[in-house]
Parts: C-alpha cells; structure tokens; sequence
C-alpha cells in the first residue's frame, strides 16, 4: 500500500514553520492515542503510527531536505542504509504526556540532564486562643529543616572517597525505555536521577548529603484568623532534589474551645443566665465582650431564648472591612434549693397568676389552644 504525502498526514503546507509542523502532530496525536480510542483502538492505533512517522521526518531538517527533493525513497532506510530515529517524536511525545496527564513534578531538560525535584510540603498545626486570632500575634514556632553534612561537606560520600557517574544513565539521571511503537524517558532506575553514584557512603548523612536539624521560625499570625486556614511560609518546606526549589511550610490554624464564646464567621455568640425576677421585671445586666464589658436592657416580661444582637462586638476577620456581631441568647434560670419561705412565697406568687387569667401567660394559653385543635377538643 502506498504512503500517503508526509505533508498530508499532517495536514500542512510544504511551506509550514517548525512549529506548526510540531503543533498539527500533537493534534493529531492526542486525537489518535490508543489509550483515549479504546473503542476503535486498532484503526486509532495506524492513524497514530501514521502521524508520528510523518512528524518524524518532517521535523528532522536533513530528512525533511530529502523527503522534499526525493520523496518516500529519499528517506527509506533500505534505500539510504540510514537508521530510523527517534529524536524528533521523543521530544514532541513528552509533551503529550504532560497535555495528556498533566504536568509531573520533576523537571528535566529537553535534551536530558538530572532530573530537578521541588521538595515536599510540611504541615504544622498551631493551636491559639479566640483572644489571639481576634487580635493577632506573633509566635515562634520549631520546625524540621536540614543543611549540608559537616563530615562529607554535602556530597555523600565518606571522607577520602567520592560519587561516581552512573554508568546506566551517563550521569543523565534519566533513560530512554522502548515501549512498543514509542519511546519515553524515564527516571534512571540506578541512581534514582542523581546521575551519581555513591559506593561508600558518609556515615552521618547516610549518602543523603543534608543532615536533619531543629530551627525555630518566626509566625506572624494575622488578625481575625478562622479556625482551619493555613499560613503560608515560602521555601521552609523539604529541601528539593539535585538542586530543586525547596517546598513551602503550610501552618494549619487550630481555635481552642471557649469558655465563654462561640464563633460563626465574623460573628460571636453566648448564652446569658438571667434570673426569674429580672425575666419578669426587667433591667440592666453586664455581658462580656472581647473589649471588656456590655450592658444590655432586659424589657419587662423578657422570654427564654431571647437574642440580643451588639453590633460591631465581633471579630474583623482578616478578609472583612468590619467586625462581625454579638449575639447574647438568654437563658431562664430557674431557682434552686428554695427555703419553706421561699417556697411560701412562690406558692402564693403562682396562686396570684392563676387568678389573674391567661393575661400573665400568653404562651401558655396560645399552646392549650393548639391542643385542643390537635386532639380535636
């Protein structure tokens, strides 16, 4: 069966740029890749040979030169005796891994070289009270963090000795493996992409080449900070790989249980005690804020869960232009250990309600009605 134009396959012009050349091959080879046809897997699988021949030789600027003077035969190993390589599609393959699968944590050059790993997060939970993510604070806080080993001064290796080039990769730190019809580049499996290889390794660092220490960081914790966010610290993570960017320290933020507030948002909430008499009578009772003490008029016949809301008695959280509220939700506190006189009084108190009608207990007259009307009374 005849080839079909080079310049077809890809669906360019004979005038086409490097880059479009590269850029009509990714196209087409997303399109094809076996693994997103699986339905049509073996037509998917010629289209994809297809492409990636013609890319091939069209990106190789000595077999492209042939292919436009001579055609097929100008690139036909059996009539040239030239090997077939796999420079060109290597390099534009590894591309479509990343569009394919997304882009990997490691990072090489195009052309090979160790591989460069970023470092690994660390996480660290700080405990602080509501007083100190209402106002904010600074704190000091001891963290992992590693430097170079003083015995092999950070190569390794023992003293008197030294790493060798891997002689899998070359001293690459990477390896090309043959997959069927494709080849990828892959982590050296020897020297784990260092590119080296120690044979006696230090004593103290284990060939780590970094030892473990303890250093203290300085925090600055932000005003009106919520449970559960993360703090940010820039390179104070795990050192990176072969000279990779460390990684970050993230401090997760932990609000310790108050005796007194509870914390909605911006908003605070508390739940105030008041007695029986100030209920019934009203006046004036002091509640605790943040800033110190509040006073709150009780209205005369003043019910069980009543709310009363102080503006701006919250937090300003750090992403607000204003401070949240207050909530103070009365609680009804029924009196207890009654002396006989006391309970003389209160006997003679209730005695006197009763006889003055439902006027004293609107509740009370509104639920028997609805009784009534449940039990069809």
């Amino acid at each position: 069966m005849a080839k079909r134009d080079y310049y077809e396959v890809l669906g360019v012009p004979k005038n086409a740029s490097e880059e479009e050349i590269r850029k009509a091959y990714r196209k087409l080879a997303m399109k094809f890749h076996p693994d997103r046809n699986q339905g049509d897997a073996q037509n998917a699988e010629i289209k994809f040979k297809e492409a990636k021949e013609a890319y091939e030789m069209l990106s190789d600027p000595q077999k492209k030169a042939a292919y436009d003077q001579y055609g097929h035969a100008g690139v036909d190993p059996n009539m040239r005796g030239g090997p077939e390589g796999f420079g060109g599609f290597a390099e534009a393959f590894g591309d479509i891994f990343g569009d394919i699968f997304g882009a990997a944590g490691a990072r090489g050059g195009r052309g090979g070289g160790r591989q460069v790993y970023r470092g690994a997060d660390l996480s660290y939970a700080m405990e602080v009270t509501l007083e100190e993510a209402a106002a904010g604070k600074e704190a000091q806080i001891r963290i992992p963090s590693w430097s170079d080993c003083d015995t092999c001064h950070g190569s390794g290796a023992k003293p008197g000795t030294s790493a060798t080039t891997c002689g899998t990769c070359h001293g690459q730190g990477v390896v090309q493996m043959r997959q069927g019809f494709f080849s990828v580049q892959q982590t050296c499996p020897h020297c784990r992409g260092t590119g080296k290889l120690i044979k006696e390794p230090c004593g103290t660092c284990h060939g780590q080449g970094k030892v473990k220490q303890q250093k203290t960081l300085e925090v600055k914790i932000p005003a009106g900070i919520d449970d559960g966010m993360r703090i940010r610290s820039v390179g104070n993570g795990e050192p990176g790989t072969n000279g990779g960017p460390p990684g970050d320290l993230f401090i997760e933020i932990r609000l310790k249980k108050h005796d007194i507030f509870e914390r909605d948002g911006d908003d605070l909430h508390c739940v105030v005690p008041i007695g029986f008499a100030t209920a019934a009578l009203g006046g004036e009772i002091e509640v605790p804020t943040l800033d110190g003490k509040a006073a709150i008029d009780i209205p005369e016949g003043t019910q069980a869960g009543k709310q009363f809301r102080l503006r701006g008695k919250g937090i300003k959280g750090v992403r607000s232009s204003y401070p949240g509220d207050l909530y103070c939700h009365i609680s009804l506190e029924t009196p207890v250990k009654l002396t006989e006189h006391q309970r003389k009084l209160l006997k003679e108190f209730d005695e006197s309600l009763r006889k003055g009608g439902p006027k004293h207990s609107p509740s009370a007259e509104s639920w028997t009605d609805r009784l009534k009307s449940f039990f069809g009374a």
